[in-house]
């Protein structure tokens, strides 16, 4: 039980911290953070997070790393499913939490999509959904195979959280102006929850690609492995 508490506080932490990062400091007047702001923060997340909990549960914090690393070889099945009950039930609370603090703001106004993830109109550079599904995929694909490299045996040890914070961080920086930078489902619903509409609407295709792209990243990197003469 302590594994699913863990990532339910996990997953509120990334969510609070940087979904709030983009709704409540991003733009705000003279000093707001930007992108590259809101893009530390989602990669700061998890390193405090897999530094605090990695050694409990693993600090996924995401289905999609979840069901990436049962298909790696890394996780065992049987804990998929409460593993991703506690991850989105710990996205909405930090959804809510977010929505509780922003909303004591005046003029605060849930139609500028409350950091969700969106395609064709509702992406932040108007790209299509082709475009976006290719970008969730790869740039799930590329995270998968950092934890996985990062977390290898073979790896310099106690490091994991630096590179798998930073690969989050470089993920952002790509990626929000196409998508809003989701790769991770249960980030994608907690916030759509809130925003309604255009977001959950669209919600299943951050379902969709960030698994795809875990399952394909999984795949290349045991590949990898399996072709490695050094490997154990």
């Amino acid at each position: 039980m302590n594994k699913y508490i863990a990532e339910f506080v996990g997953t509120f932490w990334l969510v609070l911290g940087g979904c709030g990062s983009a709704v409540l400091a991003a733009a705000f007047p003279e000093v707001g953070i930007g992108l590259l702001g809101v893009s530390l923060a989602f990669g700061l997340t998890v390193l405090t997070m897999a530094y605090a909990i990695g050694h409990i549960s693993g600090c996924h914090l995401n289905p999609a790393v979840s069901v990436g690393l049962m298909i790696g070889g890394r996780f065992p099945a049987s804990q998929l499913v409460p593993y991703v009950v506690a991850q989105v039930a710990g996205g909405i609370v930090g959804a809510a939490a977010l929505y509780v603090i922003a909303s004591g703001a005046d003029g605060f106004d849930l139609a500028g999509g409350f950091a969700s993830n969106g395609f064709g109109e509702h992406s932040p550079g108007g790209y299509s959904l082709m475009a976006v599904l290719v970008c969730e995929v790869v740039m799930t694909a590329m995270f998968l195979f950092i934890i996985m490299g990062a977390t290898d045996g073979r790896a310099p040890a106690g490091f994991a959280p630096i590179a798998i914070g930073l690969g989050l961080t470089l993920i952002h920086l790509i990626s929000i102006p196409v998508s809003n930078t989701s790769v991770n489902p249960a980030r994608s619903t907690g916030v759509a929850l809130f925003a309604g509409d255009w977001a959950l609407m669209q919600l299943w295709a951050f379902w969709l690609a960030p698994i795809a792209g875990a399952a394909i990243g999984a795949i290349v990197y045991r590949s990898v492995v399996s072709g490695d003469a050094t490997a154990e």
